[in-house]
């Protein structure tokens, strides 16, 4: 919301940003990535011209919408290995990535097409994934649930192939991640 060198957003500011994040996820979700920006504008309850202050380009709020997504999954990762017990981080997150990732299939699909994978932006989000992604693995390894094998990669090709495989078939989610959690614990 701000980089060096700028004042701090005012309060109402930040609630119109986070308003304007929010409708956009939702109309990117209904509409695809050519939903109208006035309409976003209208749903937020801000101007037009709002919008434009915080989001320059159709593409500065995609990339604000991918990275807030991204954002909430990682914060979302370390808040359970707070609050989980040791090991039970990993597969709760894994859920929540599944229905994440699952109810919002075709705009994720979406921004990464219209987002260059090679962009500052996607980098930084990978990584972001990936460490908070390491830390439940390395949790989860240390409390002897996960194979110490496995690593961070291996890791979210399985957690991204099951919510491709559970995208139509969203009941079927807990049963398969059972399996893969199985699949996961180390050998006896």
């Amino acid at each position: 919301m701000t980089t060096a060198g700028q004042r701090p957003m005012r309060a109402d500011a930040r609630r119109n940003y986070k308003r304007l994040l929010t409708e956009a996820r939702a109309a990117f979700l209904e509409h695809g990535a050519e939903a109208p920006l006035e309409d976003i504008a209208r749903r937020a309850e801000v101007g037009i011209g709002t919008l434009y202050r915080h989001f320059p380009t159709r593409l500065a709020l995609q990339e604000a919408v991918y990275h807030d997504q991204v954002d909430e999954l990682c914060v979302t990762a370390f808040a359970l290995l707070d609050s989980e017990p040791p090991g039970e981080a990993l597969p709760a997150w894994m859920r929540t990535f599944n229905g994440y990732a699952t109810s919002k299939r075709g705009l994720m699909q979406t921004l990464k097409d219209v987002i260059d994978r090679r962009s500052d932006l996607f980098n930084r989000c990978h990584d972001d994934i990936q460490e908070a992604a390491e830390a439940l693995l390395v949790d989860a390894q240390r409390a002897g649930t996960v194979r110490p094998e496995v690593n961070v990669t291996d890791l979210l090709r399985l957690t991204h192939g099951l919510s491709v495989a559970t995208q139509h078939v969203p009941e079927d989610a807990d049963r398969l991640l059972s399996y893969l959690l199985d699949g996961l614990r180390p050998q006896r």
